[in-house]
């Protein structure tokens, strides 16, 4: 997925306003591009921890998607709080508490694993998920800051690749630290005290990976926090969530919204699902460990796919692009369902290639014609990722009720509505003014 979006709850300084940074803070891009590569990375592990607790906590699939429900759950709940503190304390203070939080989130994970108990993991992602969430409210906003508006759109792109760069590095390290250290006794086998203690054993794994992150977040953290007084910030314009909500009468926008929702639950779905599915006998019928590593070719796929999605949005409509990319994500969905062996296989793992213009493109799309209006437009759909705690429970319940091929419909449907949003937003402006008259009374 465009695991980081390119949206945020609050307007980067315009290009009219006569202080942007001080001259000395160019370096400061390096803190930002580090927390791309970050909350990239961690948001992609979670296809590497699924199948672990899964086989640990003998769950159904149902049941382990709510690792990503417990995840993403944090966008909605924590995006106008968020927000709200930029407007309190500022960028660089706001990007420090949301490194800090996330650090929290991560240390959870050792009474988690002390516990043995599902629930205990969920709380500790959906903490270290809501310090993600404030990092990536604050982070477009800021790099869009440090330095001259002019270049802010290639030190978007530049901040971007690192982002895909830790959704690709991440899982392939997470697999041969987590996945890489597998059980040799059958956790069914176990009951009370004996199972309780294999489950703390075997989370240890989990623990010491995400020790090494706090570690590095606590890190940056300071970095950041020592440098909170080189930027001079404007004050952030207010963010009304029910005012803002009246954009929902726009039918480009809401459309939109609505793709963003099943877009990113589609995206998470199919990482989410990818071990479990190629190590199916009748796919790649491979280990968990060498499943694992092919995590990180679905998300490099997508990294990959910027840089041609970018030269062909140059010389196609948004729409266009976004309907075609859709279409080929579908036919690939279905050729998986119905085929076996490498070709199954790799035709899942080639759907990366096609999310790569999807988020920027129906962000662009649903934000056309919003005007002064974008920001808050932008907030919506920042709470609009929630799909990604939903959609993949759905498709780990209809997993749980057919099979992993049958449960792919899930996502099949999702593109399906991407490509209906991308056929009515080919035509540039229809249905972005329509409540222009309306809006101005909200």
């Amino acid at each position: 997925m465009a695991l980081v979006p390119e949206i945020s709850s609050t307007d980067p300084i315009p290009d009219d306003e006569p202080t942007t940074a001080a001259p000395d803070t160019g370096n400061l891009s390096y803190f930002v591009f580090a927390l791309f590569f970050i909350f990239g990375g961690i948001t992609s592990l979670n296809d590497i921890i699924i199948p672990k607790l899964k086989g640990l906590f003998s769950l159904r699939y149902g049941q382990a998607m709510l690792v990503q429900s417990a995840y993403f759950a944090a966008y909605f709940v924590v995006s106008i709080p968020a927000a709200a503190i930029v407007r309190r304390a500022g960028y660089m203070r706001t990007a420090a508490i949301g490194l800090l939080l996330m650090m929290a989130g991560c240390l959870l994970f050792i009474p988690a694993s002390s516990s043995g108990v599902f629930a205990m993991f969920l709380g500790a992602l959906f903490i270290l998920a809501s310090g993600v969430t404030i990092v990536q409210v604050v982070a477009n906003p800021l790099i869009s800051m440090l330095g001259s508006p002019r270049t802010a759109s290639s030190r978007l792109t530049f901040a971007q690749a690192f982002n895909s760069l830790g959704t690709t590095v991440f899982p392939f390290a997470g697999s041969i630290l987590i996945l890489g250290s597998l059980a040799t006794i059958d956790s069914g086998t176990l009951s009370g005290a004996a199972l309780d203690a294999f489950r703390t054993t075997e989370t240890r794994v989990i623990v010491h990976t995400y020790i090494g992150l706090a570690a590095a977040l606590a890190l940056i953290a300071a970095l950041v926090w020592f440098q909170r007084n080189k930027l001079v910030e404007a004050k952030a314009e207010p963010f009304g969530i029910v005012r803002a909500a009246g954009l929902l009468r726009r039918p480009r926008f809401a459309f939109g919204v609505a793709g963003i929702f099943l877009y990113v639950g589609a995206e998470v779905s199919i990482g989410s699902l990818m071990v479990s599915y190629l190590m199916q006998a009748d796919v790649l019928g491979i280990g968990e460990l060498a499943a694992g590593k092919h995590v990180p070719l679905y998300w490099g796929g997508a990294m990959l796919g910027r840089f041609a999605g970018a030269w062909v949005l140059r010389r196609l409509l948004p729409g266009k692009v976004l309907a075609g990319a859709s279409a080929l994500a579908l036919a690939l969905l279905l050729l998986s369902a119905a085929s076996t062996g490498s070709l199954s296989g790799w035709s899942l793992i080639a759907i990366g290639l096609c999310n790569a213009i999807m988020f920027p493109t129906i962000f662009s799309l649903a934000c056309e014609g919003l005007g002064a209006r974008a920001a808050e437009g932008s907030g919506l759909i920042c709470m609009a990722i929630v799909g990604g705690a939903i959609i993949p429970w759905l498709t780990g319940m209809s997993a749980d009720a057919s099979t992993l091929r049958a449960a792919l419909v899930v996502p099949a449907l999702c593109y399906a509505f991407t490509l209906s949003f991308g056929i009515y937003a080919r035509v540039p402006g229809r249905g972005a003014d329509r409540r222009t008259a309306l809006d101005s009374l909200s």
